[in-house]
Formats: structure tokens, sequence, C-alpha cells
């Protein structure tokens, strides 16, 4: 089965109130005392980590029977039976899970769908703001606004001074990076907002030199492709997904309707093969 399958189109509708929903329930929990426990690498888990993606999982099952899922906190799939998969859903529930606990504010819910290898649709949904980012291949990437206004989004050409999102934490290799780009504006933000940025066109680059996994980026990546922009590796090769026993995610950077050879501005050393 593939997602061919599906019209995207409609997928995109459901799937964005899939994420709606996730989002309400993260929010039941937000506005609670909840207990923060700690998986094996030490990254935290809250019970809407849990209840989100149980509810995802349902509801994209129903949605498209047959169609493998893969989430942040679902049970771990051996590589050699994820090799077998064409098309499967990639969900991180609770993108910004420290976010979310140091209650400020900039959590997602992360939802995309992967077909050989590349996100074709994605959703990405903020349950403070209540906006919602969406997009799919072949139709093109939006933003809801809280009040519902939907607006079509699109990346932007180079500002100069570039104006460059990053995560709170700040690599060495990000300020080489940094030092290297020379004159810029610095966003600092949590979560997959910062892809959405770019997307939207408020911001040029996000660049990422600390670990993610596949489900972190999949949904921003499928957003970002459809508004013109590009999530690429530090050889300036578009993210492929599943092609390995690691989920894990080489250092990439997030670009808008430009072409620039970012990789340039770190160590020949660090750009990963």
């Amino acid at each position: 089965m593939t997602c061919h399958k599906y019209k995207l189109q409609t997928l995109l509708s459901a799937v964005e109130q899939i994420a709606r929903d996730a989002g309400n329930i993260i929010m039941q929990v937000y506005q609670q005392d909840f207990d923060v426990h700690y998986k094996a690498d030490q990254s935290p888990l809250t019970e809407a980590d849990i209840q989100a993606s149980e509810y995802i999982e349902a509801a994209l099952s129903q949605l498209t029977p047959g169609i493998p899922f893969l989430s942040e906190e679902s049970e771990p799939v051996p590589y050699a039976q994820r090799a077998l998969w064409q098309d499967y859903w990639l969900v991180d529930p609770l993108d910004g899970t420290r976010s979310f606990i140091n209650k400020n504010d900039e959590f997602t819910v992360n939802i995309a769908l992967v077909s050989d290898h590349q996100p074709v649709l994605g959703v990405v949904y903020a349950p403070v703001a209540r906006v919602n980012y969406y997009a799919a291949e072949g139709v093109g990437a939006f933003k809801r606004e809280a009040n519902g206004v939907v607006l079509s989004i699109q990346s932007r050409a180079l500002a100069e001074p570039p104006v460059i999102a990053g995560n709170r934490s700040c690599s060495g290799l990000m300020q080489t990076f940094l030092a290297n780009v020379g004159a810029h504006e610095l966003v600092v933000m949590s979560s997959s907002l910062k892809i959405c940025l770019v997307a939207e066109g408020q911001i040029d680059l996000y660049a990422r030199f600390w670990p993610t996994s596949e489900w972190d980026t999949a949904a921003g990546h499928a957003i970002v492709n459809a508004s013109g922009g590009s999530l690429v590796d530090t050889r300036m090769q578009p993210l492929r997904y599943n092609t390995r026993d690691s989920l894990l995610n080489p250092h990439f950077f997030v670009q808008g309707h430009h072409r620039r050879d970012w990789s340039r501005f770190i160590p020949a050393a660090a750009r990963e093969d």
C-alpha cells in the first residue's frame, strides 16, 4: 500500500484536525500539575507525550489502515522491518518536552507522512498559540491562525544580514558558524517552530548542530519544502528518512528560497558524511 492510494489534500485536512485534537490533550495536562519521568537516554517524558502519541496512532490507523506508524513514544521498530516500508507516518507527539516542562509554550505536535524516504505531508501544531502549519507535496504550504484564518505561506529570498534561528543550547560549533557568517540577527527558540518560521518567510536560516531524531524534522521538512525552501545536511543534500538503523539526524540547515552553501562556514571536519 502506498500513500498514492490516498489524496494528499484530503489526508492533509484530516491530519490537521488530528494534530489539533492531540494539542487539546496536551493542553489538558499542561494546565495541571504533572510528573516528569526520564528515559534511558535521560530525555524527559510526561503523561502528555504518552497520551498524545496513543491518540495520534489510533486516529491515523483509522484514517489510513495499513500504513505503519512510528513515534518517538512508540515501541522501537527494528530496521529490518522498517526497511520494508515504502510509506509510513512519522510522529513526534510533543516536540519540545523540555519547553513543555519549563512552561515556555514553545512546543508542538509534529505529524509527517514519509514516502520513499522523503516527507510528502507535514503538520506542525503549536497548542498554546493555537497555530497550525501544514503542507503536502503538490498542494502547498499553509498557516492557520488561532482565529481560523488560513494563509498561504512562502519562504523568502535571503536577507542581508541574514536572520538565523538556533536553539537555546548553543554548541561550540554553532558559535563558530555564527562567527564565520559574520553580521546576522539571531532568533532563539525551541521545537520545530524554527523550521516553520523559515517556511513562512520570517527568518532566513535555521542551523542545527545538536542531536535530533527523524521525527523532530520530518513534518517541518515537508512544510518548508512546499514553501519553496529546503532542509539539507552539511553536504547541502536533502535529508532522507529511514535509510539506516539509527534514527538520529546529521547536522542540518533549513534555508528559505535561496541556495547559499552554508557548509562553508563550518570546519571541514564537522561536515558529516
